[in-house]
């Protein structure tokens, strides 16, 4: 069996911008992914605009030309199969990674398409993968979901958004925007104001004119074929609304169950993994991570634009121990 000198696992930004490194080094690497490149920005909202600049979520020095300022999805997937294809990047798509087990000096890295080796290993996942549920009777129902792609599905239904940052902000307003009957649900007073700066008045506006019903200070506690039952935080409340659809845009989070089974240690109600924040090596010896899952829960302090910066660090300490008479 081939014994690699890394294998990445995760191929968004983050992990392709170790392949980049790890090809600039020449060492032997592999990427391992469950979908494929960028599988999660592909499962973005088809219309979803990045808050990041182009250039911030560049990588390997290739720029990213878009027409706004800001890339949208479709420009961000098409510039990063570019990349892909650019560095000739070593990608074994469409597979899962179910364990890391460290057996002498090298790993083993099971997936459900057989074993592989390698002597190092990245952990790129990110935190997309994994809805924050909310535990609740009717979450798994067919009609509720934790993802959206477009709204022109749901034109002339009623829709219950759960949620007040980003990703429910975005999907109320294209709901009401293609003639879906809106309410939000939001455990907190207001929406996230450190939400993307032009979504936020929009949306408050569409609450102001009663075109978008809300309610803060509400949580969902029960979901039927065609209701949400919601309880105000403050009084105790209890009240039902109509639901064809509802969307639980709760957010999400990294496979802790993944890490604390490779005997990484977590730390915290958030799941911060232990690592070193210099080399982001974890507590496992030669196993490393890149990118946001670097944050555990904490999913709002690492980004594309900070996370693939990882990447340089990552590899210059991978290749300083696997080679330390490189002069590379």
């Amino acid at each position: 069996m081939e014994i690699y000198d890394i294998i990445i696992i995760g191929a968004g930004p983050c992990g392709l911008a170790c392949g980049i490194e790890a090809e600039k080094q020449g060492l032997q690497y592999l990427i391992v992914e469950k979908g494929n490149i960028t599988e999660s920005i592909r499962r973005y909202p088809l219309n979803m605009k990045f808050f990041s600049t182009s250039e911030n979520i560049e990588i390997g020095n290739l720029p990213l030309i878009s027409q706004d300022i800001r890339p949208t999805r479709s420009e961000a997937l098409k510039y990063y199969r570019r990349a892909a294809a650019q560095y000739e990047l070593n990608i074994k798509p469409f597979t899962t990674v179910s364990g890391i087990k460290k057996e002498e000096s090298n790993f083993t890295i099971e997936t459900d398409r057989g074993n592989l080796q390698a002597k190092k290993v990245i952990i790129a996942t990110g935190y997309y993968d994994i809805p924050r549920k909310l535990n609740i009777p009717g979450e798994d129902l067919p009609h509720v979901t934790h993802y959206f792609d477009e709204p022109y599905r749901y034109t002339n239904t009623k829709a219950v958004v759960v949620g007040g940052a980003n990703s429910a902000i975005e999907v109320a307003l294209e709901l009401y925007r293609n003639q879906v009957e809106v309410t939000l649900i939001h455990q907190f007073e207001g929406l996230d104001k450190t939400a993307k700066y032009w979504i936020v008045p929009d949306l408050e506006n569409r609450i102001k004119k009663n075109e978008v019903e809300a309610h803060f200070n509400s949580r969902v506690i029960s979901i039927s074929e065609t209701a949400v039952e919601i309880e105000n935080i403050q009084t105790g409340k209890v009240r039902s609304l109509p639901a064809d659809f509802v969307f639980l845009m709760t957010g999400y989070r990294p496979d802790a169950e993944l890490l604390q089974k490779t005997g990484i240690k977590l730390t915290g109600s958030a799941y911060i993994p232990e690592l070193n924040p210099e080399t982001f090596e974890t507590n496992v010896e030669g196993i490393y991570m890149a990118g946001s899952v670097v944050g555990g829960e904490e999913t709002a302090k690492i980004f594309i634009e900070n996370g693939k910066l990882h990447a340089k660090p990552v590899i210059k300490d991978i290749n300083n121990k696997l080679n330390p008479d490189s002069t590379k």
